[in-house]
């Protein structure tokens, strides 16, 4: 860590500059055609028309914040962020780094809208802060705004997991806990057999923490009824606190054998409730979460999947996630925000004396972004929504 010395003040700007080679290694770069959008838009900002008409000439970000309520504070379509960037490209620098204290300013002439952004001093940047030696530091990413309301998804990031329904056959499964539970919560001991992962080697630790899944469910595409993969249920968070070894054991005729023992865990968080034969996955790195709300680069007519949740639901309101028929595999990311599409009821006629069958026409429905995609299967958050979600929806490029 560098030595501050005679009490000097540094501007978060300058730490910003450093941080940003670190940043864009994450796993939500700034993509090409974002970039060329915003030099764009760069030279005259955009047409008015495109403004929210409560869009304010000044705005100073604060905690509580979020990039989507932003771009939608100031524009009519919030999927449109890359234009909002750009309208002030070379004071943001990279648009998913925006930090409370920052004041946004509305510049309109010409028939033109640009948003520059400055401090609430009339400086540029952020606003400057003295920094001293300190035992602990926090990474100045972690002090962005995020994208989406961070009690909504996080617990999204580390769950759900779509998984080959193979491999959680195969993933190291619970055995037994003390005192012969039947039932096990947080705070409880168990024990685990299962190779992958429980075995501390030489070169390669054992994975200290697990996540606990029960079954899985099938996530069909509502177009041909194909699997798209299996929805494990979460159960919830483990440590390995020894790992599975093999032990000598002299048997009733005095003869040795090897024995294996089985490994040792502790539920460190329990969503449900927990039995023997509730499989164990390793726990992943959590990953940077802000990115930057925009449509698909090209056209997308994805289907809802299914609705988060317990079985039973039938219906999805806002704030609610969704997983969709369409993954990685179909250039899903992060970010990218979809018109919801209602299918359209099938109704009888009344007014016909031959009461015919009649399919309701398709309408708009709300907004979702994705914030998780895995090969096949992506999982949405639903931003707005007039109507309920229902399996089958259509999502689509929003225009």
């Amino acid at each position: 860590m560098t030595a501050f010395s005679n009490a000097r003040s540094w501007s978060a700007g300058a730490l910003l500059l450093a941080a940003l080679p670190v940043l864009h290694a994450q796993n939500y770069p700034v993509t090409p055609v974002q970039r060329a959008t915003a030099q764009q838009v760069a030279q005259q900002g955009v047409p008015l028309g495109e403004l929210s008409p409560t869009a304010p000439d000044e705005y100073m970000v604060r905690r509580g914040d979020t990039l989507w309520g932003i771009s939608g504070m100031f524009l009519r379509r919030p999927w449109r962020w890359p234009e909002l960037w750009g309208m002030n490209l070379a004071s943001i620098a990279n648009p998913h780094l925006i930090y409370p204290g920052q004041v946004l300013y509305l510049d309109k002439s010409n028939g033109y809208a640009r948003l520059r952004m400055g401090a609430r001093d009339g400086s540029q940047g952020l606003p400057t802060v003295r920094l001293s030696p300190r035992v602990r530091s926090e990474s100045l990413a972690n002090m962005a705004l995020p994208t989406l309301p961070a009690h909504l998804i996080e617990p999204f990031l580390v769950q759900p997991l779509v998984v080959d329904a193979q491999r959680l056959a195969q993933a190291p499964r619970i055995i037994a806990t003390t005192d012969e539970r039947v039932i096990m919560a947080s705070g409880d001991r168990a024990y685990v057999r299962g190779s992958t992962g429980l075995v501390p080697q030489p070169d390669s630790p054992a994975t200290r923490a697990w996540r606990v899944f029960r079954d899985v469910r099938e996530l069909k595409d509502p177009d041909n009824g194909e699997i798209l993969g299996y929805e494990a249920q979460y159960m919830g968070q483990a440590e390995l606190v020894e790992g599975e070894t093999l032990v000598s054991v002299q048997d009733a005729k005095g003869e040795v054998r090897e024995t294996q023992v089985p490994a040792t865990i502790d539920i460190t968080d329990a969503r449900s409730e927990i039995y023997a034969g509730d499989r164990l996955l390793p726990a992943p790195a959590r990953s940077f979460s802000n990115y930057v709300p925009h449509a698909p680069a090209g056209e997308v007519d994805a289907r809802v999947v299914s609705l988060y949740g317990d079985t039973a639901i039938r219906f999805a309101a806002q704030n609610q996630v969704i997983a969709i028929n369409r993954g990685t595999r179909d250039a899903m990311a992060p970010g990218q925000v979809l018109q919801i599409v209602t299918q359209g009821d099938v109704i009888q006629d009344k007014t016909d004396a031959e009461r015919p069958q009649v399919q309701l026409p398709r309408e708009h429905n709300g907004l979702a972004m994705v914030f998780r995609s895995f090969d096949r299967v992506s999982y949405a958050l639903i931003l707005e929504v007039r109507r309920p979600v229902v399996v089958g929806d259509h999502l689509v490029t929003p225009h």
